[in-house]
């Protein structure tokens, strides 16, 4: 799942960058987990896991 937009659309649903270390803004991909979280309209809190999709990471 390379290069498919995860951590995009992650950021473009809560206003976060998942991608938290330089390495990963540098390369591109995201390289460790990155964690984000919104409230929805009803007051339900969700918490979001944004992991590599690099087979090396």
């Amino acid at each position: 799942h390379v290069d498919h937009g995860k951590s995009t659309l992650v950021q473009a649903l809560t206003g976060i960058d998942p991608d938290r270390l330089q390495e990963e803004k540098d390369r591109g991909m995201t390289i460790d987990l990155g964690f984000a979280w919104l409230r929805l309209p009803g007051g339900n809190e969700v918490s979001i896991v944004d992991v590599p999709g690099h087979e090396r990471f």
